[in-house]
């Protein structure tokens, strides 16, 4: 059929099992008044009065529409296999649940208002993660499915012949330290907010942190997930200094139980470990592990994870070593190309990493390039406003899995940085 201007054609497309009988079919006109009417009363319970709220409405609307009601969870994307770079292998399942991502979304929703989604989310994470501190993943299925086994589906060609076509992620089966961290501080920033998860989170936490204790000095595959030789990577460092932080902080502020002085002298140890051995001199910049002269724009999050305060000489050294190696036509790599030796080729610049330069120059006193940053990132949205997890400078278009929810929950904080309000990477830094 054929819709032309000012005419509207209703059109049904259902499915259901086989073997039942299928449930009548809903009033059109009907169904899209009430579609329309929960989507604008779910926006009305924000509270942001951001210069930017239209940005941070239409990501929020996305990350609430990647979240699986039932369970709480929110996949990293609803997609598979949209390549990073057309025509390479970087080609991964991104339709699961990322532990990763869990500080960052509950910011994003605490800091708008949305504490049911916060919550849901909240407990999803205590659910999935429960059981031996050891065998934790770092990414689960929208139920807390453990078992993402990895295929090649060789029978498809790919997006634009980008091959292999793939179903389940392999690196759910990697150690990534960061992830105790990130884990215990969602912990702890939701009983920041008032969200009591104590019952079940502490001795969660406290399960976690003992075995972080002995675990920290091991090397690991790092957030960016490389399926190569395990290193000690400065960010996932930091990331265990946060965990113990988190920790330290339940007892001394929440008046909960634990060893405290002992997570004491571990966190110090973590520091002065990091500081050792992850900071180049010569550069006067942090690296992206220990004994490695490159670089790495996870090490932006140095600062508003509260390791370092950004108006440090370090930290400072760090994001302008970063602007120099990794600030590449005007975006963030994660890494330069010549430091990734996994055979995987080149992608695209990732998006969240341009939006991490944001909050470090709000944290370090640069309002004006993070601004000018910031606008220039959010020409990236398409004509609904949804980001993909990287950009192809070359090409000038989006690239990978779409939409991501860590480039939109990147945008909801950075754009709340930029605002008058209380900062989320101010209120994080300063637990």
């Amino acid at each position: 059929f054929e819709v032309r201007e000012g005419e509207r054609v209703p059109f049904r497309l259902r499915w259901f099992p086989s073997h039942e009988e299928p449930e009548p079919l809903p009033e059109l006109e009907q169904s899209l008044r009430a579609t329309e009417q929960f989507w604008q009363d779910w926006v009305a319970q924000g509270n942001d009065e951001d210069p930017y709220r239209e940005h941070i409405v239409r990501s929020l609307i996305t990350l609430k529409a990647l979240t699986y009601s039932p369970t709480g969870g929110m996949v990293a994307s609803v997609t598979t296999s949209l390549p990073e770079a057309l025509g390479g292998t970087r080609n991964w399942d991104y339709r699961f649940c990322w532990l990763r991502d869990s500080t960052f979304t509950l910011y994003a929703l605490l800091h708008g208002g949305y504490r049911e989604e916060a919550r849901a989310f909240r407990d999803w994470l205590l659910r999935a993660v429960a059981g031996d501190p050891g065998k934790v993943q770092i990414c689960y299925g929208l139920s807390g499915e453990r078992r993402l086994t990895e295929l090649e589906l060789e029978w498809l060609p790919g997006y634009e012949n980008s091959r292999p076509v793939r179903i389940g992620n392999a690196a759910s089966e990697q150690m990534q330290l960061d992830i105790y961290g990130e884990v215990g501080d969602t912990l702890h920033q939701a009983r920041r907010h008032g969200i009591d998860s104590d019952a079940l989170g502490w001795p969660f936490q406290l399960a976690h942190t003992e075995w972080l204790a002995k675990a920290w000095r091991e090397p690991d595959q790092g957030l960016w997930e490389k399926r190569g030789k395990a290193q000690h990577f400065t960010h996932s460092k930091v990331l265990t200094w946060v965990a113990f932080d988190r920790a330290i902080k339940a007892v001394e502020k929440f008046g909960l139980s634990g060893p405290v002085e002992r997570w004491q002298r571990v966190r110090a140890e973590i520091r002065e470990s990091i500081l050792k051995h992850g900071f180049d001199r010569s550069k006067n910049s942090f690296t992206r592990a220990y004994g490695s002269s490159a670089l790495d724009a996870s090490l932006l999050l140095i600062p508003a994870v509260g390791f370092l305060p950004a108006n440090d000489p370090r930290v400072l050294g760090t994001i302008r070593a970063i602007e120099r190696e990794l600030l590449q036509d005007g975006f963030v790599r994660r890494y330069t190309p010549e430091q990734d030796h996994s055979g995987e080729g080149t992608d695209g610049a990732f998006i969240a990493c341009s939006f991490w330069l944001v909050d470090a120059y709000v944290l370090s006193g640069q309002e004006a390039k993070a601004k000018a940053l910031f606008e220039r990132l959010l020409t990236l949205q398409n004509d609904v406003g949804l980001l993909a997890e990287e950009y192809d400078v070359t090409r000038g278009r989006l690239v990978g899995n779409f939409p991501q929810s860590f480039s939109h929950v990147a945008l909801v904080n950075s754009a709340r940085n930029l605002g008058e309000r209380m900062r989320p990477s101010e209120h994080r830094q300063n637990t």
